[in-house]
């Protein structure tokens, strides 16, 4: 008998099938169940983490904008057309250096007649103290004079009255000594006279000295000089603008530091205290947390909005920071130190002790156990009594007995035991190899 067209044709195929099919059933059948021993032996999986400083409280983030630590304005203390200014905005500037130069050649005109008034008044100062001297000699003269006076008379006086001269010579040379005194009086006077003179030239030379120094310092001044280290914030004027005395020519900005004031909640104000830390981000850099301190609590709060400006400072040595940034900051509260914070779950692990952690104590490679765990990494862990402090929303805080660095269980897969081998699961945070003491 021959077989149809179609069946002959088909056979192959259907051969095919069948041995896919077959295939596929071997490639199902499930592998011969672990039995409930071999389950128990295998050791429990467990997920650790590295223990950290925190704080159980979510600060509150205040927004601000950065500023420099100083704002000095550079102003004119000359009148005159300014000539040049050779800076601009946002560039550096030294403590003294010159900036800028206001015209002085009025001034110039005026220092030099001044100095010319001051001296002519030294001039008569000389003069006075040689008529001073002039006076004195004549003093001298007349005391001799009246020495000499005074002996004739008391010689003629003691002829008289041994009959030897009459009595109206004797009366003579006495009125002569009278005579010598007056003269000898009336030099001494001119002499304290003279000496008034002097003095009344000298305060004249030194009033005249004063207004010269003025002048000078005016014309000093013409020299704009940097009264700070910093940059330039604002420029106000332009070379060719006339100045007068306190008119803003620049605006400075110190950036060795900067300030970020911020408005907090008078709610917060009693957790809050000068010199306390802060914490400051700032969206210009994202990838960077900054410490500030507070400087500054004004006693003033906003009587509407109950706020109180709060000023945080922080350090910019190498001057990246600048103005006008948005700056975000948080306070660390001051009731509270940062304690270890970890799980509440990582204290329920072990069912002898809720005041106990489990520490990693070793770590070893087991890539060639075939114990089933994805991980591949073996562990033992150790029972660690703890204290703990306060908790808070599912965290607590452990005041003694976990140091930060250490890695330590948060959850287990069954209750674990001290000295107890583990697996570690895929999520979990590890160091380098932990030191084996418990």
């Amino acid at each position: 008998m021959i077989a149809p067209r179609w069946l002959l044709y088909s056979a192959p195929h259907q051969l095919i099938l069948a041995t896919v099919g077959l295939l596929a059933l071997t490639s199902c059948t499930p592998p011969p169940a672990e039995s409930g021993r071999d389950r128990a032996k295998l050791p429990p999986a467990v997920e650790t983490a590295v223990a950290a400083t925190g704080s159980l409280e979510t600060a509150i983030e205040y927004t601000g904008t950065t500023a420099p630590i100083r704002e000095v304005s550079l102003r004119a203390q000359t009148e005159g057309r300014l000539l040049n200014l050779a800076v601009n905005l946002g560039d550096p500037v030294r403590q003294g250096q010159v900036l800028g130069q206001v015209d002085s050649q009025l001034l110039l005109a005026l220092v030099d007649q001044e100095r010319a008034e001051l001296a002519a008044l030294e001039s008569e100062v000389a003069q006075a103290n040689a008529e001073v001297s002039d006076t004195k000699a004549q003093v001298e003269q007349a005391r001799v004079e009246l020495q000499q006076a005074q002996s004739d008379a008391n010689r003629l006086q003691s002829l008289a009255n041994q009959g030897a001269i009459t009595a109206q010579s004797a009366e003579q040379s006495v009125t002569a000594a009278r005579t010598a005194q007056q003269q000898l009086n009336s030099a001494q006077e001119q002499v304290r006279t003279r000496q008034q003179g002097v003095t009344a030239a000298q305060k004249r030379v030194t009033a005249q000295q004063a207004t010269l120094n003025e002048v000078e310092a005016r014309e000093a001044f013409a020299a704009l000089s940097a009264p700070i280290s910093g940059a330039v914030l604002q420029r106000t004027v332009e070379p060719g603008d006339l100045l007068r005395p306190g008119d803003e020519v620049l605006k400075l900005g110190d950036f060795s530091a900067v300030k970020v004031a911020v408005q907090v909640s008078e709610l917060e104000l009693g957790d809050l205290r000068v010199g306390q830390s802060a914490q400051v981000k700032l969206d210009a850099f994202p990838n960077r947390v900054l410490r500030g301190q507070i400087t500054r609590i004004s006693p003033a709060a906003d009587p509407t909005a109950r706020l109180v400006p709060i000023e945080v400072t922080i350090a910019n040595a190498d001057g990246q920071i600048g103005s006008g940034l948005l700056a975000r900051v948080q306070f660390q509260s001051a009731k509270s130190a940062e304690q270890i914070i970890v799980p509440e779950a990582a204290l329920n692990i072990a069912e002898s002790s809720d005041s106990a952690l489990f520490v990693l104590a070793n770590l070893q490679d087991n890539s060639g156990d075939n114990s089933g765990d994805s991980s591949g990494e073996a562990a033992k862990v150790m029972a660690r009594p703890v204290t703990v402090g306060r908790t808070l929303n599912n965290k607590a805080e452990i005041t003694s007995g976990l140091k930060a660095g250490e890695v330590f269980v948060i959850r287990s897969s069954k209750p674990l035991e001290d000295g107890q081998s583990v697996k570690l699961s895929i999520l979990s945070e590890t160091e380098a190899k932990p030191s084996s003491g418990g």
